[in-house]
């Protein structure tokens, strides 16, 4: 019996899924957050919890699978091979969440993908190729992400206490709740970037004068990223992720910002059933 795994893990946790060869699906699963490349030991745990819980609910074992895993981290060849040589299943392809994304949300038709949640990733599809951009993890980009949104705010409210930049209700707010500069130091020291994400929301509701030009400088940064990756055309854009229906309402200004045709767990098991050869 062959059988297709589709799995979808990111910063807030995996969602699996297995279909027969006609695509009738058999079983899903859910698990903990999957990064394989900084913490690859977790992510397997969170991969094994939610594929077992699938292959219970289908009646399933992993020599049954061929499996497509889109996980954080799955664009980096070393992660991608010791994870994939690590999974008990038929056949294993490893790839960053944001190709298996694309794939549910464009199916095979050309266009944009912007997936924004606690990080950014964006892919564009052109004539059945697929090209990942951006997406390099909170230090070193996921530029308009819920974790740098989070991060700036807490850097202007310390600016503008300095009286370096102009202050607002909502950025002495925040120096306030943290306890002034010491307390916003310290949560930064060990905060994650799920816990920088945690003040987004903020940003994405307030109607602060401040708050809003670092909303806007945010929603700059990803419509100039679209723009080149346009190359003058006129794809269509979707937009995925936690802050996706922010961007979507934001981008629609300038972009043809479309519905997504699927989820990245649907990519996940369309690309598992291209992997065996199911036409």
């Amino acid at each position: 019996m062959v059988l297709y795994l589709g799995l979808d893990g990111g910063g807030t946790g995996c969602r699996a899924a297995i279909c027969d060869h006609a695509g009738q699906l058999l079983g899903r699963g859910e698990g903990g957050p999957a990064n394989i490349n900084s913490d690859p030991q977790g992510a397997t745990v969170s991969i094994l919890a939610a594929a077992t819980a699938a292959m219970v609910q289908a009646g399933a074992t992993p020599a049954d699978l061929v499996a497509v895993l889109g996980v954080a981290g799955g664009g980096l060849a070393r992660p991608a091979a010791l994870m994939r040589d690590s999974l008990p299943f038929a056949r294993t392809l490893v790839v960053n969440d944001a190709v298996t994304a694309a794939r549910g949300a464009l199916g095979t038709a050309d266009g944009i993908l912007v997936a924004v949640g606690t990080g950014s990733v964006l892919a564009v599809q052109r004539g059945g190729d697929l090209r990942q951009y951006g997406g390099r993890g909170f230090l070193m980009g996921d530029e308009g992400s819920g974790a740098v949104l989070g991060r700036t705010l807490l850097a202007q409210a310390m600016r503008a206490g300095d009286g370096f930049a102009p202050d607002s209700p909502l950025l002495a707010a925040i120096r306030d709740e943290f306890g002034g500069h010491e307390g916003i130091i310290a949560f930064g020291t060990t905060a994650s970037p799920a816990d920088f994400a945690t003040l987004a929301p903020r940003l994405i509701a307030t109607q602060d004068p401040e708050g809003r030009r670092i909303r806007d400088q945010a929603v700059a940064q990803i419509s100039d990223a679209i723009r080149v990756l346009q190359q003058g055309r006129n794809l269509p854009v979707v937009c995925l992720g936690g802050l996706g229906p922010f961007y979507a309402g934001q981008l629609a200004r300038d972009w043809d910002v479309r519905p997504a045709l699927g989820s990245s767990v649907d990519g996940a098991l369309a690309m598992a059933r291209d992997l065996g050869g199911v036409a």
